[in-house]
Parts: structure tokens; C-alpha cells; sequence
């Protein structure tokens, strides 16, 4: 089957996305307004791009109606109305009913921390505080905002952050700065409301010793 994108409405193309990118790691991004109001939301549309410097994605599209949503607003650079900072904290198995929670729509400005149950913890550097309960937080200053389709219903928008301050659970990563997968317990994303854990894993060589490899065709 050939797909032309074009061809297809914006909710089959967001479908399509979604259910052939998997897992897709889940960011729970904690900001602010700059009044001082406190938001928390959970973006699949993340990764890490970069360790020099450490810096990283998460892709907030826009409302039903167009506008923005609150994480946008909030972590846009100050030139642009918003604080210009955020925190990506990450999500454990432990976290998932939390964090679905904070999908909730709720007014600009209503706090997804005291509707979900999560603790908001003051940070080192960024003005946002991190979510107490993740294991990882990466506090971040904004370096840039891309909107692909600016005031459309569903419109992308790619948010590019600096990692200026990490936060570790005690115990989690080694003296090398090796996590441990079993003990970070992180959750992915799939398709519409499924979602899947990191606990079934594998090893196997880079390059063309892979192909030898007996995991290879497991």
C-alpha cells in the first residue's frame, strides 16, 4: 500500500503516526504562566537530540480551536510571553494513572498537580518545578519553537530545550552514569490508548556482527 499524506484527513495522518511509531517515551513536561500558575502535561511526540549540548524535544500540537496549549504558552521564550523554561520528567510504570490524569483538559491557569495527585518540587535552576515523584527530571531552558502550522486545529509545534540541571532517583544510575533500566521502570507509548513497558529487553552488537547475532532474528 502507497499513501500520498496529502490524501489523507489530519486525524488518519495523526493515527498513522501514532500506531506505527512505537514505543514512543513520554515526556511529563512541568511548567509555569508567568503569573505563577503551575501546568503539568504528558507529550509522546519526545526524545533526546543532542548531548553537546544536552538538549532535547517535545512536540505540543495545538488545540481543537487553534490556540495554543498551556505548556506552549508557558515555555515559549520570554520575548514571545512565555518563562522561556520547562522540566521533561520522566514517566515509571508507578506514574502512569498520574500522568494520564494530567491529559485532562482543564481552564488556562488550573493546576494539573493538584487534580492528579503529583508533587510539584522546587528546582535548581528553572523557575518550573519537577515533578517529586519521577525518577528523572531534566530541567530545561527553551533554545527554540518551531510551529509547522501556526492558529491550525492540530497544528505541530516543536519545542527544543537545553538541559541545564538533571535529577536522578539515589541508587538509579551507577558511577558511570549508567541507568538502570529494570529500576527506571519507564512506560512507552503506542497506538490510541495502549501503552507498554521497557521490562522485556535484549542485547546484541552494532555493525554487521548483528547479523550473526542469535537475537537478531528473535
Amino acid at each position: 500500500m502507497e499513501l500520498d499524506p496529502e490524501a489523507l484527513s489530519p486525524p488518519d495522518r495523526y493515527k498513522f503516526l501514532i500506531g506505527c511509531i512505537v514505543p514512543r517515551p513520554i515526556a511529563l513536561v512541568s511548567s509555569v504562566s508567568p503569573e505563577g500558575r503551575l501546568n503539568v502535561a504528558p507529550f509522546s511526540f519526545f526524545n533526546g537530540i543532542s548531548a553537546r549540548p544536552m538538549s532535547l524535544l517535545f512536540c505540543p500540537s495545538n488545540k481543537a480551536d487553534g490556540s495554543e496549549k498551556d505548556t506552549l504558552r508557558n515555555a515559549a521564550p520570554r520575548e514571545e510571553g512565555g518563562v522561556g523554561e520547562f522540566v521533561v520528567n520522566i514517566v515509571s510504570r508507578g506514574l502512569a494513572r498520574r500522568m494520564a490524569a494530567c491529559a485532562e483538559p482543564l481552564e488556562y491557569g488550573a493546576s494539573e498537580f493538584a487534580a492528579s495527585g503529583l508533587t510539584p518540587v522546587p528546582s535548581a535552576v528553572v523557575t518550573p518545578p519537577r515533578v517529586g515523584e519521577s525518577p528523572v527530571s531534566f530541567e530545561c531552558r527553551t533554545v527554540r519553537v518551531l510551529r509547522l502550522a501556526p492558529g491550525v486545529p492540530g497544528g505541530g509545534n516543536v519545542i527544543i530545550g537545553q538541559v541545564v540541571r538533571i535529577w536522578t532517583r539515589p541508587g538509579l544510575t551507577d558511577e558511570r552514569y549508567r541507568t538502570d533500566p529494570g529500576l527506571l521502570d519507564a512506560i512507552g507509548r503506542l497506538g490510541g490508548l495502549g501503552y507498554c513497558t521497557t521490562r522485556d529487553r535484549f542485547e546484541m552488537p552494532m555493525g554487521l556482527e548483528a547479523l550473526n547475532h542469535p537475537e537478531a532474528e528473535s
